[in-house]
């Protein structure tokens, strides 16, 4: 397989693994090839984010509550929610685990959600509507075409920084063949160009970075699949909220 076609299969790879677009593969790539898709994570965050700008600029709701409503709907469908599944799973393992490595991630790998996870999940989906509504009202297209770029940016750069601490998992299998040097130089540019755009999100978003992955090398000793996906989903978060109050 020529270069332009595994570089295609890893940026497919990234497509299917971060929304629910109907991608399919007569033979599944390669470990090389999936590991490689981590460097596509920032580009279908922007194709996301593009997306959701293209939806408000074309005014297709004058209430900006009903507007902000359908936004943060097609956010969630268009992902399958894996992220927000993730935000849970963490919150009921670092809430349960009480301090116990072992339990936590028990708890974290059970399918069932907690109460915690529960209230965390209705929380977080209160504050990103409140903030989109403020979004959507000012027209703030600059946050929310880059809230998904930069928190799939920031997941795979806890990949590339934090020790995976399960065996087995979705993205246990990448992080032997994960191309770290570029992955770090990728990370180092997009906030790079962040600063430039918006300095006050990028900082905001490097310190909630900072936080989620002490707090899990304290508890955990490192990050999970699951830790990965609450680290997006409070990324996204940062950078609306962030926006929203800065007008």
């Amino acid at each position: 397989m020529n270069r332009i076609s595994q570089t295609l299969q890893a940026f497919l790879v990234a497509v299917q693994f971060l929304t629910i677009l109907p991608v399919r593969f007569k033979r599944y790539p390669s470990q090389y090839v999936q590991a490689a898709s981590l460097l596509f994570y920032p580009l279908v965050g922007l194709c996301m984010g593009a997306g959701l700008a293209l939806l408000l600029q074309l005014n297709l709701i004058s209430s900006a509550p009903l507007m902000a409503a359908m936004l943060l709907v097609i956010w969630v469908v268009i992902t399958g929610g894996l992220h927000l599944d993730g935000l849970a799973d963490s919150s009921d393992g670092l809430m349960g685990g009480l301090g116990d490595r072992a339990k936590s991630l028990r708890i974290m790998k059970d399918p069932c959600i907690g109460a915690t996870g529960a209230i965390v999940l209705i929380l977080y989906l209160f504050l990103m509507g409140a903030a989109l509504i403020v979004v959507v009202d000012h027209q703030l297209l600059l946050p929310l075409m880059i809230a998904p770029a930069l928190a799939r940016t920031a997941a795979i750069g806890l990949l590339a920084t934090t020790p995976y601490v399960r065996d087995k998992g979705i993205v246990a299998h990448m992080i032997s063949h994960m191309p770290i040097k570029p992955l770090q130089w990728l990370v180092v540019g997009v906030c790079i160009i962040s600063v430039v755009l918006a300095p006050f999100i990028i900082l905001a978003v490097l310190l909630v970075v900072y936080l989620a992955r002490r707090a899990m090398l304290t508890r955990l000793g490192g990050t999970t699949g699951d830790t990965a996906g609450a680290l997006i989903a409070m990324v996204e978060l940062t950078v609306i909220t962030v926006a929203a109050f800065s007008v």
